[in-house]
């Protein structure tokens, strides 16, 4: 399925004067703030949809001010890198910080997430194949509300993330893997080729509303909104689904990592 991609603000790359920087010489200071501010607010909107409602987008962006002020304030010409690489680094970076300093993903439920990824991992070597949300309720012995209640919880969950606490499993093991093989560039890249192509396959074998929706959500950048009116359903139950995916996924990953 195909979904025309909207434009909107934050979704298209910054215009091109921000992606041309020399390094032959250190970034003047004020013009290069006024230059790099729609890349701040390009990186912010595109965070802004992976996690809660009440993160506002005003903390996000003036996070990323700070991370571009601390490029300025470190970057090295000689290095040969261009400033720009190096300040969209630092602007992430500054935004991961403040949401980590947020714990807006909290441990319990990092926890609870954990649980429900290794029950429908489960199911699905028992069934053969994804289960429903009938049959994980029915596995887990609670109403398929509450099964609903838990995956809205979860809001935020990534796929993976490397800038994710160490306690998880998944996210700690895809760093530490990609830790050790980029001592040799040959073992990082055959990493990164095993990891997509895991993930590929889990997503070709997602039920059909689940492989539609992370297609939109990943691929064409479309909100929750959006995908709830291509897919005709709600915004809440459209979150239920991604957080269902998501699940699945992480479990790939995890015994992708146990082998």
């Amino acid at each position: 399925m195909k979904a025309k991609k909207p434009s909107r603000e934050f979704h298209q790359p910054p215009p091109a004067a921000c992606q041309v920087q020399s390094a032959a010489k250190a970034p003047d200071r004020e013009a290069t703030i006024r230059e790099y501010i729609p890349l701040v607010k390009y990186h912010a909107g595109m965070l802004k949809m992976r996690i809660p409602p009440h993160i506002e987008m005003d903390d996000l962006v003036s996070s990323g001010i700070v991370g571009l002020l601390d490029a300025l304030e470190r970057f090295d010409p000689s290095r040969g890198i261009k400033f720009k690489t190096y300040a969209e680094f630092r602007i992430r970076g500054a935004m991961l910080d403040y949401l980590r300093e947020m714990d807006w993903f909290p441990r319990s439920l990092r926890q609870r997430a954990v649980n429900l990824q290794h029950v429908y991992s489960q199911l699905e070597v028992l069934l053969r194949r994804p289960p429903s949300e009938e049959e994980v309720a029915d596995h887990m012995d609670i109403p398929l509300e509450t099964l609903q209640k838990e995956l809205t919880m979860l809001s935020g969950l990534s796929v993976f993330s490397l800038d994710a606490q160490s306690d998880d499993e998944v996210d700690a093991g895809i760093a530490r893997a990609l830790a050790e093989a980029a001592i040799d560039e040959a073992k990082e890249a055959e990493l990164l080729r095993d990891l997509k192509e895991v993930l590929g396959k889990a997503i070709d074998l997602l039920p059909e509303k689940e492989r539609n929706l992370i297609a939109l959500y990943y691929y064409e950048e479309l909100t929750m909104k959006e995908i709830g009116a291509i897919l005709t359903l709600g915004e809440p139950r459209i979150c239920q689904l991604h957080n269902q995916a998501v699940l699945r996924l992480r479990g790939k990953l995890r015994q992708q990592l146990q082998r």
